[in-house]
């Protein structure tokens, strides 16, 4: 009976790991991790960790195609990346399945021993993605707030006083 549970939870199961590995990528070098998508939806979610070397690493998602642009020392065009430091995540929704490359990225002066772990995700669950208003409609909220609360002053300061004449 124990055997058939853990089928149907593995089954069930709607991330897989693709990788929980260490990288040693040489200084201002990077390595790759290549990631066949076949389905979708799909979200990576990939974590580093820099456990030996400099603090200067970051992850990039790009396609595969891209990747031979990267090699070729071209400009190529990234999905999503990380910021540069001793550990980081990237989440991505990816657009269509396909190919996809995960790129480590060593920026420092000496080699860096980097711990990975890259999931994707099929739940459907999108990533949560950070967005700004524009410059425009935050004056717009300063200046209704900034009127709202003359207003409200300007009220309780003529009823003070009507209270205190009283």
């Amino acid at each position: 009976m124990l055997p058939i549970t853990c089928l149907v939870l593995l089954a069930a199961s709607t991330s897989v790991e693709l990788a929980d590995e260490l990288y040693r990528v040489p200084p201002r070098n990077w390595r790759y991790m290549d990631m066949q998508v076949e389905q979708r939806p799909a979200m990576v979610n990939a974590r580093f960790e820099v456990d030996e070397g400099p603090g200067r690493v970051r992850i990039e998602l790009m396609t595969r195609g891209n990747l031979d642009r990267l090699r070729d020392g071209l400009p190529h065009p990234l999905l999503a990346a990380s910021g540069a430091g001793s550990s980081g995540q990237l989440l991505f929704d990816l657009p269509q399945a396909g190919d996809y490359v995960l790129v480590v990225e060593n920026r420092g002066a000496t080699e860096a021993l980097v711990h990975m772990r890259v999931l994707l995700d099929f739940s459907g669950r999108r990533s949560l993605s950070v967005t700004q208003t524009t410059p425009e409609r935050r004056a717009v909220v300063v200046i209704l707030s900034l009127a709202v609360f003359v207003a409200v002053v300007a009220y309780s300061a003529r009823r003070l006083r009507r209270a205190m004449e009283r």
